[in-house]
C-alpha cells in the first residue's frame, strides 16, 4: 500500500512513514503515519517544521481518494486514521534524525554507553549531538563539545519531551 500512496503524496512534500491495517469489529482500521519529506543531500542543521493539520487534511483526502480508486481495501468497510508520528517514535532512519534537529535526544550506543543532548546536525552517515550541561537552575550553559556519531554505532535513540527549550524567552515553565 505504501508503494501506491507514496507517489500521490510526494507532490505535497509528504511521505508515508507506516501503514497498518487491523480488524476492528466488522470493519478494518487503516492507520497511516505521514511525515514531511526532508532533503538529505546536505546536512540538516536547522529544525524542520512539523506536518501541519492542513497538510494532514490534504493528505487524508488524497489517501482516501486513492484507496477508493484502487479498491485495495475491497468491499469491506474501513475506518481511516491519518496522522504524523509522535515524539515516542524511535529514531531509526537518517530522515528521522534530520526531522528532529534542534530537539533533545537520548541515545544508546553499541558499547552500552548513553548520550543525551541536543541534536544539532544530521546527514546520511552521521549525527552531531551537543550534550546539555548546566541549565537555568545551575546558571550554566551548554558548553560541552559536540559528539559525532555514525548511525551503525547507535542502537536506540528517542526524542526527549521538554516543556521549555534553552532558547525560550517567554518565561513559561521557568522556576520562580
Amino acid at each position: 500500500m505504501i508503494e501506491t500512496l507514496a507517489p500521490k503524496l510526494e507532490p505535497l512534500g509528504i511521505l508515508v512513514e507506516d501503514v497498518t491495517v487491523v480488524p476492528a469489529g466488522k470493519r478494518r482500521l487503516v492507520r497511516i503515519l505521514l511525515d514531511r519529506i526532508v532533503a538529505m543531500d546536505t546536512a540538516t542543521t536547522e529544525p524542520v517544521a512539523p506536518v501541519t493539520l492542513d497538510e494532514v487534511a490534504d493528505a487524508t483526502r488524497v489517501v482516501s481518494d486513492e484507496l477508493d480508486a484502487t479498491n485495495v481495501m475491497s468491499e469491506q468497510p474501513y475506518v481511516l486514521e491519518v496522522s504524523s508520528p509522535g515524539t515516542d517514535r524511535p529514531l531509526t532512519e537518517p530522515r528521522h534524525f534530520a526531522r528532529n534537529v534542534g530537539r533533545l535526544v537520548a541515545i544508546t550506543l553499541d558499547d552500552g554507553s548513553k548520550i543525551a543532548g541536543r541534536l544539532t546536525s544530521a546527514d546520511t552517515t552521521e549525527i552531531v549531538v551537543t550534550p546539555e550541561q548546566g541549565g537555568k537552575k545551575a546558571g550554566g550553559h551548554a558548553s560541552a563539545e559536540p559528539t559525532r556519531l555514525e548511525y551503525p554505532t547507535i542502537t536506540s535513540a528517542k526524542v526527549q519531551v521538554e516543556f521549555t527549550h534553552g532558547g525560550d524567552t517567554d518565561g513559561v515553565g521557568e522556576d520562580v
